[in-house]
């Protein structure tokens, strides 16, 4: 109950927002800055979904970032048959594209999938086979 009042706070939310996105950047760190709770709390539910996706930060940067817009990417690709690019991804973070994708496969449906080309053909979109 009491997370709920505080979420419903304006001026909290706003500041856990900015928290939460710079947890999502493994570039950023709030060590040894004094920071408000709110921004704290952000900070770490964003770091830990960016650990989630990529890996433990101590490990390293990997060099392409997880974000959930790739993983829709990827689902959608499973989704449509279509064959995805997973070079430059860590093998934790191919774990984690790998249930996205079988996500997808599991709702393909080759109807859409030819469809989708034909609309795409029919405004000069080329597609790679």
């Amino acid at each position: 109950m009491k997370h709920a009042k505080k979420a419903s706070n304006p001026v909290y939310r706003e500041e856990y927002l900015k928290g939460y996105e710079a947890g999502l950047d493994p570039y950023n760190s709030c060590e040894g800055k004094v920071l408000s709770a709110a921004y704290t709390d952000g900070f770490e539910f964003g770091r830990s979904e960016y650990e989630g996706l990529n890996g433990f930060l101590c490990l390293g940067i990997p060099k392409r970032i997880v974000t959930k817009s790739t993983l829709e990417d990827f689902l959608l690709a499973g989704m449509l048959g279509l064959s995805v690019d997973a070079d430059g991804f860590t093998p934790f973070q191919l774990d984690v594209i790998e249930v996205w994708y079988r996500n997808g496969i599991d709702q393909y449906n080759p109807e859409q999938s030819e469809y989708l080309r034909a609309v795409l053909e029919a405004v000069d979109v080329e597609l790679s086979y």
